[in-house]
């Protein structure tokens, strides 16, 4: 028998200095029986990063040919599509051709260094692909503060963050590979 996704209730408080967003959303998050807890703290901070009114959470990992989080127009047009993880070239470039920002936030470590020496050549040619990793040991970090009913409060200052889950303060530092033009 399959197992059900488990239900995260967050509510999240967006500071972000760097591009004058502030806003408390709440989220109700369904994690997959197969995610781990660091790519879905990862999910949240993603999300945090690009905070949107119209930014949301997709059916993520279950479902081929859909970002984790994306934000439509009011069109319905793809504005902002956001990936976790190690996609392929031919996946980005997909991606690339729906939407008109694309982030991918690889994490794991060594594996998504070897990832990036890997794709990095291709992927200069997508103006509208930004690629942002974080270090294995801010997601391990980070996969520490899931709980089921979370009260996050994350501040971003000159491309830091800082996370802030009672009292509990974790300051993670994203490394831009690649920016949107």
């Amino acid at each position: 028998m399959a197992q059900n996704a488990t239900i995260y209730k967050v509510e999240l408080s967006v500071s972000d200095m760097d591009r004058h967003y502030y806003e408390t959303h709440k989220l109700t998050v369904a994690k997959h029986p197969s995610e781990t807890d660091e790519r879905l703290m990862l999910r949240i901070i993603a999300f945090a990063l690009n905070a949107h009114e119209y930014l949301e959470m997709t059916k993520g990992i279950s479902t081929d040919g859909e970002p984790d989080i994306w934000q439509k127009s009011l069109g319905g047009e793809l504005d902002v599509w956001v990936a976790l993880g190690l996609p392929s070239e031919k996946v980005m470039r997909q991606s690339c051709s729906k939407a008109v920002k694309v982030v991918v936030y690889p994490y794991g470590g060594r594996t998504a260094e070897i990832w990036w020496e890997k794709i990095k050549g291709g992927a200069t040619r997508f103006e509208n692909l930004q690629v942002t990793n974080f270090s294995a040991k801010d997601t391990v970090e980070l996969a520490k503060l899931a709980s089921r009913a979370m009260k996050l409060q994350v501040n971003i200052q000159d491309g830091e963050v800082m996370v802030s889950a009672g009292d509990t303060v974790l300051y993670i530092t994203p490394l831009n590979w690649k920016t949107a033009a």
